[in-house]
């Protein structure tokens, strides 16, 4: 056999031995998916307002450093605890054995928000005068601040002078709502009535 014969047949047994062998396709590098990191839990929603909050919201109002209001805060706290809810405003009244308080401000709740409230009011004891102030109530138990609007009684023998500060209460149901005033203004004497809260301001007081 010459040697370009050789050569031929090794061509030959060399091509037979390719098409018998399948060709092993290239996979694609198989990668490890990572799991994602899970989200943060989003931070707790405040549903009360602290003792020191609370101080500075009235601090705000009355003034820093307002005598009695420190404690006012305070005893409340130690009563009640902490509340889901507080308003701010102003209200006038005046009387002559029965009287009549008128008053509007903003009801601040942790997890509602913010809404006006308006309040009228009626008393008959032995009081005469008038006054005018601003008003910080603390107000527990409201869930819902629909709630706030209807008529809240004086809860009996619960009205007090802290320094400069008065301070009473009013309660319907499980809510409980505690004004605090400045002063008295010229007002004198001891009365026992309600407070009606609603959406708009009214004339009629009952």
């Amino acid at each position: 056999m010459t040697i370009s014969t050789r050569i031929a047949a090794s061509g030959l047994l060399l091509a037979a031995l390719a098409g018998a062998i399948p060709a092993v396709a290239q996979q694609p590098a198989q990668t490890t998916a990572v799991p994602a990191e899970p989200a943060p839990f989003p931070p707790q929603q405040q549903t009360t307002y602290a003792e020191d909050d609370v101080l500075g919201a009235a601090e705000d109002v009355f003034g820093k450093g307002t005598e009695g209001l420190a404690e006012a805060v305070r005893r409340t706290f130690a009563q009640y605890g902490q509340p889901n809810a507080y308003i701010v405003g102003r209200e006038a009244g005046g009387a002559i054995i029965f009287g009549v308080r008128y008053g509007s401000g903003t009801l601040y709740h942790a997890v509602e928000g913010e809404r006006k409230v308006h309040w009228t009011g009626p008393s008959v004891g032995f009081d005469v005068g008038g006054d005018g102030s601003k008003t910080f109530a603390l107000v527990y138990n409201l869930y819902d601040s629909e709630d706030i609007y209807r008529r809240y009684p004086a809860a009996e023998g619960k009205a007090y002078l802290v320094g400069g500060i008065a301070i009473n209460y009013l309660q319907r149901d499980k809510v409980i709502i505690v004004p605090m005033k400045l002063g008295l203004g010229w007002r004198l004497g001891i009365n026992a009535g309600y407070l009606k809260f609603s959406k708009e301001g009214k004339i009629i007081p009952f």
